[in-house]
């Protein structure tokens, strides 16, 4: 379980976070949604240490992430928005086993956990493929197979549809919904609820760095989406009919 409470996170003189108190519990899929400035990155780079709270505090399954920030990434695996944030090798099976390499994992595991990664996000047998001469799509793939080698508790992804056609789109869509089915937490960051909506347990809008909307998306109507600053999709509470 990913526990917030009472977060505060500043930029300078910006309060990026103002008090900010959230519970995803194992298993859920939750869509973290918000305009522009909302908090919605910032957010989510504390539940693996990336960021340290001003005030406030995040565990991770019972455990303050400052004082265990290896335990934390080890359970929350991160994709960010652009794919290329996270590669650290040249090519794609040296990049998924950079995680697991880094646990200190034997050389079999590692093998295990960069094949059935791969194979997840259907890239298996590709491994020896430059990852710069890989499209789009493909980056954002090895990007999700990175982090499930580190066989995380919970998949965090910030804006993954970004910039993806739709067969890419789709893909990833079908993975995040078997890995959901499979029991891994999922948390996907986006302004976009299009896709997504339908697939969701949960749906969380921040706006001004705090939690302005925490329900199922049928409990949710279209015009309170759009007063909160999100562009409401099709079918979601009274827009369904």
């Amino acid at each position: 379980m990913i526990a917030v409470r009472d977060l505060v996170h500043r930029y300078g003189d910006r309060a990026a976070l103002d008090g900010l108190s959230l519970t995803v519990a194992d298993g859920e899929f939750v869509v973290l949604a918000g305009p522009n400035g909302s908090g919605k990155t910032t957010l989510v780079r504390h539940f693996n240490g990336l960021l340290d709270p001003d005030e406030g505090r995040v565990e991770v399954d019972g455990r303050p992430v400052d004082e265990h920030p290896v335990a934390a990434r080890t359970s929350v695996g991160m994709v960010f928005q652009d794919p290329r944030d996270c590669f650290v090798a040249a090519t794609v099976g040296a990049d998924v086993a950079f995680g697991p390499e880094n646990l200190g994992l034997d050389l079999a595991e590692v093998d295990r956990r960069v094949g059935e990664a791969l194979a997840a996000v259907n890239m298996a047998g590709r491994g020896d493929e430059r990852i710069d001469e890989l499209s789009g799509g493909e980056q954002a793939r090895v990007a999700i197979a990175g982090a499930l080698a580190m066989e995380p508790d919970h998949l965090v992804l910030d804006e993954p549809l970004a910039g993806l056609d739709w067969p890419a789109r789709r893909a990833t869509l079908d993975r995040l919904a078997a890995l959901h089915a499979g029991g891994t937490g999922t948390v996907v960051v986006t302004h976009d609820l299009r896709d997504v909506i339908d697939r969701t347990d949960r749906l969380v809008v921040l706006r001004e760095g705090r939690v302005a909307l925490d329900a199922a998306p049928a409990e949710v109507d279209g015009d309170r989406l759009a007063g909160l600053g999100v562009r409401p999709p099709r079918g979601t509470g009274r827009d369904a009919a």
